[in-house]
């Protein structure tokens, strides 16, 4: 992307990006990664909330943890083929935008069970579903962004 690619208005550059196929391809390959870290993040959640009992918060925050370590992996290798960067660069950004991601599923994971009595399972996946596309954006745009 150029220098004046990106002092183009927003809706210019989004129009432009939704003509690249190659953008779609990306987009198919953060929601396989973002599918396969979401199976983890509830297995681990399940696990640990119906079989140890641990509390739904920490057993979020383990969830998360392990699910992140996925994501990353697969994302900087496959999805984004962010070979040539840092790792421990785009490691610590890619951690920044899945706590921001993170902090917000928490929200949402109290609202529903805490506010509302939503069973945990069932709210964790909707809290993950309204995080995903904060961590996509910020992970396309900052973390392996060029």
């Amino acid at each position: 992307m150029s220098t004046d690619d990106l002092a183009a208005p927003l809706r210019v550059r989004v129009r432009h990006g939704v003509r690249e196929a190659a953008n779609w391809l990306q987009l198919m390959r953060f929601a396989a990664v973002g599918a396969s870290g979401y199976v983890v993040n509830l297995a681990v959640f399940s696990a640990l909330v119906h079989v140890v009992g641990a509390d739904y918060r920490l057993a979020a925050l383990a969830a998360f943890l392990i699910a992140v370590a996925n994501n990353f992996v697969w994302n900087r290798h496959w999805t984004f083929r962010a070979r040539d960067g840092h790792a421990g660069f785009q490691g610590m950004r890619f951690l920044v935008v899945s706590v921001s991601a993170f902090a917000l599923n928490l929200v949402v994971l109290e609202l529903l069970v805490g506010g509302l009595g939503l069973a945990e399972v069932p709210a964790q996946a909707a809290a993950i579903a309204t995080a995903t596309p904060v961590s996509f954006l910020g992970n396309k745009l900052w973390t392996f962004g060029s």
